[in-house]
């Protein structure tokens, strides 16, 4: 459930505890998501492993690999799952993968990673033809307020600095835009839409810290980052409700 890495790592204990939103999403997919039990599966971006337990669930007579970018969250993930499923640490546009699978399932992923072309077409080099594809992103508008909110405290003293030449590491995508990706990259049966996701949060300190803050703070000199959390949440106010916008995919390798 993340989650490129980038110059620092997650805190993979942390997200596991928090990440209950991103379970919530991942039971929703896998709703639709039927499998006769025997299949290859990847868990591309698995987080710290508490999807992936319930696709080794769903697959009694399967595999499920585990593919995450972090080595914090694959370290999680292989204490977690043990010898259930192969954890791997690789960069999902450079995936290699012992074996072509049936499905790749996704959650909460993808948006880390600036290049969907590059993605897509990785995953589809990994996919036996026919393969199913299911994930679940952050699409266009995604937590707007609240990175509207970050954006002006990054703009303020004493960050103002820090975050000269920034790049935003996100990419929330349009449906549009992935169901084209998808087709060039050999996809067929494409589907791509919308959902918003009002989410409450009972530990908003926690959550936007390891997960909407990273990036910002990985920045930030260790002396300014706890500041500007303060700020942010000032900023924001309570109760704090972070209005998601996820974007759904399914498609078939042709």
């Amino acid at each position: 459930m993340s989650h490129e890495a980038a110059s620092g790592d997650w805190d993979a204990a942390t997200y596991d505890r928090i990440s209950e939103p991103q379970l919530r999403w991942a039971h929703e997919q896998l709703a639709r998501l039927e499998l006769a039990g025997d299949e290859v599966v990847l868990d591309a971006g698995c987080g710290s492993g508490r999807v992936t337990v319930e696709l080794i669930e769903r697959v009694p007579r399967g595999r499920v690999y585990a593919v995450d970018a972090s080595a914090a969250m694959v370290a999680h993930a292989r204490s977690a799952l043990g010898e259930r499923a192969t954890v791997l640490c690789q960069d999902l546009v450079a995936l290699e993968l012992p074996e072509p699978v049936d499905v790749v399932f996704s959650n909460a992923t993808f948006h880390w990673i600036l290049d969907h072309d590059a993605l897509f077409a990785a995953l589809a080099r990994a996919m036996k033809p026919g393969g199913r594809l299911v994930a679940q992103c952050g699409g266009r508008g995604n937590i707007d307020g609240f990175r509207r909110a970050a954006d002006a405290v990054a703009g303020e003293e004493p960050f103002e600095r820090w975050f000269k030449d920034w790049q935003r590491p996100w990419n929330y995508a349009t449906e549009a835009q992935t169901e084209d990706r998808l087709l060039r990259a050999g996809f067929s049966a494409v589907s791509g839409w919308l959902e918003l996701k009002s989410v409450p949060l009972s530990e908003p300190r926690a959550f936007i810290r390891t997960v909407c803050l990273l990036r910002h703070l990985e920045a930030l000199p260790e002396d300014l980052r706890e500041r500007f959390v303060d700020r942010v949440l000032a900023r924001v106010g309570e109760p704090l409700v972070l209005e998601y916008v996820r974007l759904n995919i399914s498609a078939l390798r042709a």
